[in-house]
């Protein structure tokens, strides 16, 4: 690494405790490694949602673009901070998540809307603006748009899957869909 590489990995290693998964390849663009790791710390540690809602928005993100990495890193965190197993569960198999308290419903639907429709509904949007404010559904969509980025990149340069975890998602293996003509795509050399 040249020094700026390093003086980012000291600061990143730092914050998280070490510099891991997306890290390392970000870190082959200071700049882009820079601007991510501060919108990254914003929206998992900084920004107006609870932490629970927080870690929602990174399962869902991580989900959505299949990205293991992210989801084996923090579906213990997810749930430790609130988020129901069985929501957890649908989520993994891309079923419709209940949640019992009607605000996490209206977010969980906002989001959900999003990243599937990419557009949110009138009815959706009035219910969750009214739950979380205008504050926290824009935070809501800079954690989801972080989270979004995080899984693409993992999923491009093949990031470890952390062999000692089971496979999360029931149609992914490796680096792809199971097909019937295919169940296991290795990393790349």
């Amino acid at each position: 690494m040249d020094p700026r590489q390093r003086e980012l990995a000291a600061r990143i290693a730092g914050r998280r405790g070490a510099v891991r998964g997306p890290f390392r390849v970000w870190l082959h663009s200071p700049e882009m490694c820079e601007r991510a790791e501060s919108l990254g710390a914003f929206a998992r540690f900084d920004c107006s949602l609870p932490k629970h809602l927080r870690e929602l928005t990174l399962l869902m993100a991580a989900r959505n673009w299949d990205a293991q990495y992210s989801w084996n890193a923090h579906v213990h965190q997810a749930v430790e901070a609130g988020i129901p197993e069985a929501a957890v569960k649908a989520i993994a198999e891309k079923r419709e998540a209940v949640f019992e308290d009607a605000a996490d419903q209206a977010f969980y639907r906002f989001c959900r809307e999003i990243l599937e429709e990419h557009f949110v509904a009138d009815e959706t949007f009035a219910r969750a603006l009214e739950h979380f404010g205008a504050k926290a559904l824009v935070d809501a969509i800079g954690a989801l748009g972080n989270f979004t980025m995080l899984g693409m990149c993992l999923n491009t340069f093949q990031v470890d899957l952390q062999a000692d975890k089971e496979p999360p998602f029931p149609d992914i293996r490796g680096y792809g869909r199971v097909t019937a003509d295919r169940d296991d795509d290795g990393p790349r050399p």
